[in-house]
C-alpha cells in the first residue's frame, strides 16, 4: 500500500478556476483535498488567466441565471475569507436587433427568472449613457444591475490559497496520465508523468482544454469539446475622454448581438484602454497552439467606431492577449459523473464554452456535491449531462436558434 501522504478524500485534476473553486469547495468542507496541475500555477496557457472577465445573469438559456445568481453571492463570500477584492461591479448592457430571437430570448429569461431589467429604445440607450453608447436603428438595450467584471487570475490565486489554508495540499508540474479505478479496495488511482500515484476515494477532472483528451484516455469515449484559441483586444480612450469609460463609475460590461457576437468592459486593468473582443475563435490543439494571429479585427474596428463615436480609437488594439474556449456544439457546459466503471467515483466538469468564469465558485460547489454525496444540491443538471449528445450529437435543442 502506498503512503498514507499520498492518500485523500477527493483529487483534483486540473487548477484552473473551475479546479482550484473545487478544491477550495472540498477542503473547506473537511475533506483532505489534493489539486493537481500539468503545469506551472497561475500559467498562461489555457483558459483561467488574464486581467478580466465579464459577470452577467443575461442569458437566452433561462437555466443560467439563477446559477449566476448563485455565484455573485459565492464570490462575495470568498472574497470576505480571504480579505480582498476579484469582482468589481457595473452595470451589463446587452444591445441587439428588437427582432433577434436570441435577444428576445434573452429578455424574456429576465422575466422568467424576475430578473431586475430595462428594456431601452435606441435613443434611451444614448441618453442612459450621455453618447457613450450609439446602437443601430432597429436596435434595443438591455439593461440589467448584475453586471461586472472579475479578475481571473486573481481569482484563481483566491481559490487556491483559501484552498490551502482550509489544508488541501496543492502540487503543480504533475501531469495527470492515468486514472484508474482500485479494484481491491474502491477508490481510484490516479498517475503523474513522474511516476507517482496518489489515491483518493473520489475525483475531479477539470483539466479545461486537455478535457477531450484525457477523458477518452480515462474513460475510453469522446467528448464533443473542441479547444479554441481566442483573442481579447484593448483598445485606446482618446486622450480626455478615459474616466467616462472607466469602471466605477456608470460606464457598463457590455454585450452586442449581432454578427460576429461582441463583448466589452470598462477600463479597469490598463488605463486608457477598454476590452473589446469577439467571442469565438479558431479551432487549436491545446498543445500545439498557433499563438495568433487571432480573430479578423475588421467587424471590431468598425463596430467600435459606430458604437463609441470615434471617442475609442478603433485603428487597431493597441495590445492583445491569447485565451482559450473549450467548445461544446451546443455551448452548456458539462457537469456529470464519467460513468462506466468509475460509477459515481469520478466527476468531470468541462466545456465551459467561453462563459463558465463567472460561474466558477457555483460549478466548484455543484462538483463538490457530485463528488462527495453523488447529487448536487437545489439545481437541475439536465442540461449539463454527457447522455444529452448520445441522443442528439449536436447536444440540446435552442429553441431561439
Amino acid at each position: 500500500m502506498e503512503s498514507s501522504v499520498h492518500e485523500f478524500d477527493v483529487i483534483v485534476v486540473g487548477a484552473g478556476i473551475m479546479g482550484s473553486s473545487t478544491a477550495y469547495q472540498t477542503a473547506k468542507r473537511g475533506h483532505k483535498t489534493l489539486l493537481l496541475e500539468q503545469f506551472d500555477f497561475l500559467h498562461h496557457r489555457g483558459s483561467s488567466h488574464g486581467e478580466s472577465r465579464t459577470i452577467r445573469t443575461t442569458y437566452p438559456e433561462e437555466y443560467y441565471g439563477p446559477l449566476v445568481l448563485e455565484s455573485y453571492k459565492l464570490w462575495l463570500q470568498a472574497e470576505s475569507e480571504i480579505g480582498y477584492n476579484v469582482y468589481f461591479k457595473a452595470h451589463q448592457l446587452d444591445m441587439g436587433q428588437e427582432t433577434d430571437r436570441v435577444f428576445q430570448a434573452v429578455v424574456g429569461s429576465c422575466r422568467k427568472n424576475e430578473l431586475g431589467h430595462r428594456v431601452l429604445a435606441r435613443e434611451q440607450v444614448e441618453q442612459e449613457y450621455s453618447g457613450r453608447i450609439k446602437i443601430p436603428e432597429g436596435w434595443v438595450g438591455l439593461v440589467t444591475e448584475h453586471g461586472g467584471v472579475i479578475k481571473p487570475t486573481k481569482a484563481v490565486s483566491m481559490f487556491q490559497t483559501l484552498a490551502l489554508q482550509n489544508g488541501a495540499v496543492l502540487r503543480d508540474n504533475m501531469e495527470v496520465t492515468e486514472i484508474k479505478r482500485d479494484e481491491v479496495r474502491g477508490g481510484i488511482w490516479v498517475g503523474v508523468a513522474n511516476g507517482e500515484r496518489f489515491w483518493g476515494k473520489k475525483c475531479v477532472v477539470t483539466v479545461g482544454a486537455w478535457t477531450k483528451r484525457l477523458v477518452k484516455t480515462v474513460g475510453g469515449f469522446e467528448l464533443p469539446i473542441q479547444p479554441l484559441e481566442t483573442t481579447v483586444c484593448y483598445w485606446r480612450i482618446k486622450e480626455g475622454h478615459e474616466a467616462r469609460f472607466a469602471i466605477g463609475g456608470d460606464f457598463p460590461t457590455f454585450a452586442s448581438y449581432g454578427v460576429p457576437y461582441i463583448y466589452g468592459t470598462p477600463s479597469l486593468e490598463y488605463p486608457g484602454l477598454i476590452k473589446v473582443a469577439v467571442h469565438g475563435g479558431c479551432p487549436c490543439d491545446p498543445d500545439k497552439r498557433p499563438w495568433g494571429p487571432g480573430n479578423p479585427l475588421a467587424p471590431l474596428k468598425e463596430w467600435i467606431e459606430q458604437t463609441f463615436s470615434g471617442v475609442v480609437d478603433s485603428g487597431g488594439p493597441v495590445a492583445t492577449q491569447l485565451c482559450m474556449y473549450s467548445m461544446t456544439p451546443d455551448e452548456d457546459y458539462v457537469i456529470d459523473f464519467i460513468g462506466g466503471e468509475f460509477g459515481k467515483d469520478v466527476v468531470i466538469g468541462g466545456g465551459f464554452s467561453g462563459h463558465g468564469f463567472k460561474l466558477s465558485p457555483v460549478v466548484g460547489r455543484i462538483l463538490a456535491d457530485l463528488a462527495l454525496s453523488g447529487e448536487a444540491k437545489g439545481v437541475e443538471l439536465k442540461h449539463f449531462r454527457i447522455a444529452r449528445f448520445q441522443e442528439n450529437p449536436q447536444g440540446n435543442v435552442k429553441d431561439f436558434l
